[in-house]
């Protein structure tokens, strides 16, 4: 074997080493950094509803409360929770594998009930008074799901339709009854906000980006290779070929054979010099015995 085939074998096994480790940690490390981006999306989409919530009950509800159809017909609108599902929906046009609901334990419409995992995640902040907000993954019947979640608390204001059947709008125990969504508590963690994307959406980003690490990494290593082997060429193999050959020269016989030019300090250099030194002496040699 060639010591350019050498040369390329080692640097492929030293290369193929040290991808398959670069690979694996990357691999890693992509999954985590697509991971937090998702929830960084998350928590900008919480805040983008947490936001309608706070200028709906700020703003809207008290003008539509003044409305004189407020008081007998329910108006949707005035629920700020309403106005913050309606306003993700339309934000899931641009944004389809987000999903948001607001849960409660208690609530007036029997579709916002928390069930199962939700329960648990309304505990937990119940029980963790100081936590802003609750993340992990959660199974779903396809794959698991990355979800975070904020706590939602009766105000002072939320008391004026979940306090008492009695206290509440005729409009809203017309529609929804009076079983549900009555005695709540001032400050008493009701349920949550919980915005939830598929695990299967930063595993897809991190797999492009993990693509394109693996692309630009073969790329960069056929780079390496080709100027390492250039370098090994025209600095190791090139010099050493130019001594064999005029070595095989003088030992066919031919008589003024040029010495090596190969100009440097290297280890190279000084082979050709003792090569140079070598062929003097040995004319030298030669040319006594002649005359002799």
């Amino acid at each position: 074997m060639k010591l350019l085939a050498k040369f390329n074998l080692i640097l492929l096994l030293v290369f193929a080493a040290g991808g398959v480790l670069i690979s694996q940690l990357a691999h890693s490390y992509l999954i985590g950094s697509a991971k937090e981006e998702v929830q960084a999306q998350e928590r900008l989409m919480m805040t983008s509803a947490r936001s309608v919530r706070d200028y709906t009950a700020d703003e809207v509800s008290p003008l539509l409360q003044q409305n004189p159809r407020h008081h007998l017909r329910f108006l949707p609108e005035t629920i700020p929770a309403y106005a913050a599902t309606t306003t993700f929906a339309k934000l899931r046009k641009d944004y389809p594998d987000y999903t948001y609901k607001e849960s409660a334990l208690n609530p007036t419409d029997p579709e916002d009930r928390a069930t199962g995992w939700e329960v648990e995640i309304i505990d937990w902040l119940r029980d963790h008074r100081d936590e802003p907000e609750k993340t992990g993954e959660r199974p779903t019947a396809m794959v698991p799901a990355l979800y975070l979640a904020t706590p939602i608390k009766a105000t002072k204001e939320c008391l004026e339709c979940h306090g008492t059947p009695a206290a509440a709008p005729k409009a809203l125990i017309a529609v929804y009854g009076s079983a549900n969504g009555f005695g709540w508590k001032e400050n008493e963690i009701i349920g949550a906000q919980i915005v939830s994307v598929p695990l299967s959406v930063p595993v897809a980003n991190a797999d492009r980006a993990y693509r394109r690490l693996l692309f630009f990494l073969l790329l960069t290593m056929i780079a390496a290779i080709v100027a390492l082997d250039a370098a090994v060429y025209w600095l190791v193999i090139r010099p050493l070929r130019i001594v064999s050959d005029t070595a095989d020269r003088i030992s066919r016989g031919e008589k003024n054979v040029p010495p090596v030019q190969i100009q440097g300090k290297d280890e190279i250099a000084n082979v050709a010099s003792s090569f140079n030194r070598m062929q003097v002496s040995l004319a030298k040699a030669l040319k006594m015995f002649e005359e002799e």
